[in-house]
This record gives C-alpha cells, structure tokens and sequence, in this order.
C-alpha cells in the first residue's frame, strides 16, 4: 500500500513541472541571443538575423512565434526600416517570464532590460560589465527611439545593413545598462568596425535581441 501511495503522490509533481514549462514556453517574447552569426556584423541582413533568432528559440523549445531581430537599416535618400516596427506590439517577456515591457512606449522610456533581465534564449545571464570577456555590446543599428537614423547621416550605422564582416560600423546598446557613462540599452555607441574581431574590441560579441512579433 505505501508503494502505490507514493506513485499517486508523485504524478501531480510531475504534472505541475510539464505545465510550468509550457507556461514558460508560451510567454517567452524576448531574449538576446546566446551567440551571434560568427561572422561580425554580416548577419545575412534581416532575413538572416530573424532566421537567427528562431533557429536559437526553436533550439531551446519556444515555438510557434515569429520572431523579429531588434535591427534597424538605412537606405540612400530615405528612411530605412526601423527595429521599432519590427518587433510587434508587446508584451514581451523573458525566458523566465519576467515582464520586459508592456508596449513599445514603455520599451523606448524605461524598459526592465538589465543584465538580471536581459537573459538568452535559454534562460542564462550574457556576460555584462565585470566579465571575462565582456560580452554587453548588442547590435542594434538604431536611434535611442528605436527609429533608423536619418537619410542626412551617412555614416554607416548598420555594418552596411547587416551584410558586412569588415567595412563600416554599427550602433550597439548595452544590455547590462553599464560601461562608458552611457546606460542606454539600445544606443550606446558605435563598434570599432564590423568584423568580429573589431566587434569584440569595444566588449561585444556580435549578439542581438530577438522579440516575438505575435
């Protein structure tokens, strides 16, 4: 009798873990990606960036969502796409289900993105300011308002819109909030070039953040 008792009270248990897990799974809307393209800046452009993100998210079990990398680009004589009207709507939430930002208001003025927060498709913390090596510099190619920059700057802001490994620059933000007198998340400054090399000069590693759009 105590054998058959002891099996009775473990299914609930088990039950209860599933369930937490899939509540997990449907909430996930945001993370930073654990590891970059491995080729600098040059992410396959946009496309390549948002297969980036699923790959990594259907990796760690997060299915069913279409997932938008947080980049913008630029464009001769107009406005390029910006990473704001990439991403959706909002909510999104961390791995862990933790609230990153409502809207895309909240997003752009006070979004709950620090290093605690800030975690990877697989619910770990990305190495911020204070580790070896520091990795806090995220690719982001935008403007502090998540807009493009404008047609007049014709600096290049976006590794030649996620395409180049060598020439060119990109926007970075830090997702720890910390280093060089700027906590900007999304707009910090910009890399010392776009090969993987010079990306990691400045304390970065060529990764992004992803968002679920639905």
């Amino acid at each position: 009798m105590k054998l058959v008792h002891i099996a009775l009270l473990a299914v609930p248990v088990v039950v209860a873990s599933v369930s937490a897990s899939m509540a997990a799974d449907a909430e996930t809307s945001f993370f930073v990606t654990s590891v970059g393209s491995g080729n600098g800046g040059n992410l396959g452009g946009l496309a390549g960036a948002d297969a980036h993100c699923t790959k990594l998210a259907e990796a760690a079990g997060v299915t069913g969502k279409t997932w938008r990398a947080y980049l913008s680009t630029q464009e001769k004589g107009k406005r390029g796409v910006s990473a704001r009207d990439r991403i959706g709507k909002g909510p999104w939430y961390n791995v862990k289900g933790v609230l990153i930002a409502k809207d895309l208001n909240q997003l752009h003025l006070g979004p709950n993105i620090i290093k605690e927060t800030a975690l990877d498709e697989n619910g770990n913390l990305v190495n911020g300011r204070g580790n070896k090596p520091n990795r806090h510099d995220i690719l982001t190619g935008t403007m502090a308002d998540g807009t493009a920059y404008f047609p007049r700057d014709t600096a290049d802001h976006t590794c030649s819109n996620w395409t180049s490994s060598s020439d060119g620059k990109a926007t970075v933000g830090h997702h720890d909030r910390h280093g060089g007198g700027n906590t900007s998340w999304n707009a910090a400054h910009e890399s010392r070039g776009c090969s993987q090399e010079n990306l990691t000069k400045t304390g970065g590693a060529g990764l992004f953040m992803c968002f679920a759009a639905n």
